[in-house]
């Protein structure tokens, strides 16, 4: 894997002498079921561009920086995990004052990890607004007959970050309510609202069947990841496999063996191995031992091409639904001609619902999706990572957020060139924290010691419960960045960014960070 190179500034205070090489990265999951998630209302709206508050924020914010020492107890957290003072930046500003509390190195193009998340985030509420919501629909080429479709039939997307069976069998209800109980003919998938490229973006790491890999589609579904639960049987003598979403061409060849023992780590004495098989089926077998104190357990794979995934997905689920095919639909792939008839459409989650997702359980192929939206709503279709990143940099240039530093990949934080500066995304948190949509964006982030990504930190310290912090983390970056309610009940913004080999063991410093801001700055 080729090492990333990290900018690194001069330092007036070394806790090392040691400079720090280069480092590759790795992402570690954040994918959580789709199935803890549920849509929201109906309306949509498009929230107001920045007002006399946020202005003013904004002019207070962007004052000049310059680097101070870190606080003591972060110092020594850092010299403990060895990461020396050069590989670290520091943001925190209480909100509503005129300058910042603390700058450490604020300046300096840092790798965000998964806190480039809020930019995103941030602009997808303020330009679509928090009720914004995706649509998907499905068009015929001629109208229904004694409910009959014959000819293609069409499945257009619009990029809906969370397509899951529950929400495509809304639509397939949809159809079946006006009477349609028989497609005849090919299935066309119309995935032109993005670009075809987009989908075949190569994984950051090469563990292309991770779900956190996965790559955006204007007709992504169920995040293109079975998800296996295997279990005991009643019986007590074998292994349960089941699996969600239902594939049509999916078959699952169980070989697995149960056993006593104890649960550990299960995984080492198990595989899932899924491949094509001549006749277009996927099969995916599933070999080895497992323990019978294990209860239940997911296992999560990425598998497939986003069309035929979303093939299998449509066909399962109008078969399931009481749904007939003349014959099994051909797959194909186009747009949606103007004289299709529009058999039906569904809105999936709002805008706001997606947001909670994305931030709380840091999902980065939600953040893609939402990413390219933004871009393709402000009328750059085909939807590309540059020309949506094209999109983020003029709305922060309309807020006053302008970034020279500031490297947009993805919009999800899983890249290696990401790039922004802990005082411009400092920056940032304020004018959000003096938004309409402020709200919003702060309930999206976890809380300390209570859910989403930072619920197992700092549960027994005084910031439980009262900081909202989105978390990155990749193979040589640690980063955090959110709001503190400090205990005198002034609001601060805090964002702190590490880029070292050992970036992995310096938590403590940022949980140091937030309990010290927390307490006072004392």
């Amino acid at each position: 894997m080729p090492a990333l190179l990290l900018p690194l500034a001069p330092c007036s205070v070394r806790l090392r002498d040691t400079p720090s090489p280069a480092a590759p990265h790795r992402s570690r999951p954040a994918w959580r079921a789709w199935r803890q998630y549920a849509a929201l209302v109906l309306a949509t709206a498009i929230v107001a561009l920045p007002g006399p508050a946020e202005a003013q924020a904004r002019r207070r914010a962007a004052a000049p920086v310059a680097d101070m020492p870190a606080p003591p107890a972060v110092a020594t957290a850092l010299r403990k995990a060895r990461v020396p003072g050069e590989a670290v930046s520091i943001y925190v500003a209480r909100v509503g004052a005129s300058a910042p509390a603390v700058t450490w190195h604020a300046s300096q193009p840092m790798n965000p990890a998964s806190t480039m998340k809020l930019v995103t985030t941030f602009a997808g509420l303020q330009l679509l607004g928090p009720q914004y919501r995706w649509q998907t629909a499905l068009y015929a080429d001629n109208a229904p007959v004694n409910g009959i479709v014959n000819g293609n039939f069409y499945l257009r997307g619009r990029g809906d970050p969370k397509l899951v069976p529950e929400e495509l069998s809304k639509l397939i209800d949809h159809v079946q309510a006006a009477g349609v109980h028989t497609l005849n003919g090919n299935l066309v998938l119309d995935r032109s609202y993005f670009a075809n490229d987009v989908s075949r973006a190569p994984s950051l790491d090469g563990e292309d069947q991770k779900a956190y890999n996965v790559a955006p589609d204007a007709l992504l579904y169920a995040f293109k990841t079975l998800s296996f639960i295997l279990a005991p049987d009643v019986a007590g003598q074998g292994v349960t496999i089941g699996v969600t979403p239902p594939l049509a061409q999916l078959r699952i060849d169980n070989q697995m063996r149960l056993r006593a023992g104890a649960c550990g780590d299960w995984r080492s004495h198990a595989a899932a191995r899924p491949q094509q098989q001549p006749d277009g089926t996927l099969q995916v077998t599933f070999s080895g031992d497992f323990p019978a104190d294990c209860g239940e357990r997911g296992w999560n794979i990425a598998v497939l091409n986003h069309a035929d995934f979303m093939w299998g997905g449509f066909v399962a689920l109008w078969q399931q639904q009481g749904g007939r095919f003349g014959q099994i639909p051909g797959l194909r792939e186009g747009v949606v001609p103007r004289s299709a008839v529009l058999l039906a459409s569904h809105y999936g989650q709002t805008l706001g619902s997606a947001v909670q997702d994305i931030n709380k359980f840091s999902n980065n192929v939600m953040a893609r999706q939402l990413m390219l939206t933004i871009g393709a709503e402000l009328g750059h279709r085909p939807a590309t990572p540059a020309k949506s990143a094209l999109a983020v940099r003029q709305w922060l240039a309309r807020q006053g957020l302008d970034m020279p530093e500031l490297v947009i990949d993805n919009g999800s934080g899983l890249s290696r060139i990401e790039r922004i500066s802990a005082a411009n995304l400092g920056r940032l948190l304020l004018q959000a924290a003096a938004s309409e949509v402020g709200p919003q964006l702060r309930e999206s982030l976890p809380v300390v010691g209570f859910d989403g990504t930072m619920r197992k930190r700092l549960t027994s310290a005084g910031v439980a419960g009262n900081a909202y912090i989105k978390t990155g983390t990749l193979e040589g970056v640690r980063a955090i960045a959110g709001y503190v309610n400090a205990a005198d009940g002034q609001q601060y913004v805090v964002v702190s960014m590490i880029n070292h080999p050992n970036a992995s063991a310096a938590q403590a410093a940022h949980d140091a960070l937030l309990q010290w801001v927390y307490a006072g700055m004392r």
